[in-house]
């Protein structure tokens, strides 16, 4: 089966949802994957498609003229006091670009309101058309495999999932034979990339290899095949954010290889 690649916006961060749109359709991408939702970092570049209309106007023509489809938005994030219905217009915003899924990630160390809130959003997510997926990331609290199991098993909802990322997957140790255990229906879509096999001993260093030094698909030491062996066929969102390569040649052309490379990986 042919494999279905998206662009994912912190690979191409600085280019607005329409700009990236136009440029994943003349780099050859099926998909686009949006940030919708700031983290907060500094200096982030921020796109809230909900509250800026003419934005999300813009962004609906391109996925139109390009034929490129919306695979889905972040990022959701569970922490203490986080109330779930302030998600709720992005859903909307979503929803009418044609979206399908929605990364969501747990901050707070407590486990019975990580259950409860994520079950809410998966409730209010239901009505548009949305599933909700629990990237365990490892520098936060839900920072395995096995702490996302929990979190969705407990919360038993059928649009709930777990989003297997191939940085994190690879820092976590996990063994192959955990994703086995995964039900095939919480696995909606996954991210790839590649890295240094080495994992920093820091947060500092996890974060920074994460947001700005990812690798082309074989390039690193990742068993990417492995792990995307042990998963049902699935679309594949290409997050390898990589600042200076960027600022070297220029986001168009990084977007381009991305993908070639990723191609090239799988083939």
């Amino acid at each position: 089966m042919t494999k279905r690649f998206s662009l994912a916006h912190l690979t191409v961060l600085e280019y607005s949802p329409a700009e990236m749109t136009y440029m994943a359709a003349k780099t050859g991408y099926d998909y686009v994957s949006f940030r919708t939702i700031p983290l907060g970092t500094v200096n982030e570049p921020q796109y809230p498609l909900a509250e800026k209309k003419e934005m999300l106007r813009e962004t609906k023509q391109a996925l139109q003229n390009t034929g490129i489809e919306l695979l889905d938005i972040e990022m959701v994030r569970i922490y203490d006091g986080v109330n779930p219905k302030i998600y709720e217009p992005d859903f909307e915003a979503a929803a009418e670009l044609g979206g399908k899924h929605v990364l969501t990630t747990v901050l707070t160390n407590n486990r019975p309101f990580a259950v409860e809130c994520f079950a809410e959003i998966c409730e209010l997510a239901k009505p548009y058309g949305l599933t909700i997926d629990l990237e365990f990331i490892t520098w936060y609290h839900c920072a395995t495999l096995a702490d996302a199991k929990e979190i969705v098993g407990k919360a038993n909802c059928d649009n709930g999932g777990i989003l297997i990322d191939t940085l994190h997957f690879h820092r976590s140790k996990i063994g192959l034979n955990e994703l086995l255990d995964v039900p095939r229906e919480w696995l909606h879509y996954a991210h790839v990339c590649d890295a240094s096999g080495e994992i920093p001993n820091t947060t500092e260093g996890l974060i920074h290899t994460a947001r700005q030094e990812r690798l082309y698909l074989g390039e690193g030491e990742i068993d990417i095949k492995s792990i995307i062996s042990h998963m049902p066929e699935i679309p594949y969102s290409l997050e390898i954010p990589h600042s200076d390569l960027v600022r070297e040649i220029g986001y168009e052309e990084y977007a381009r290889r991305c993908l070639q490379k990723a191609k090239d990986y799988f083939a």
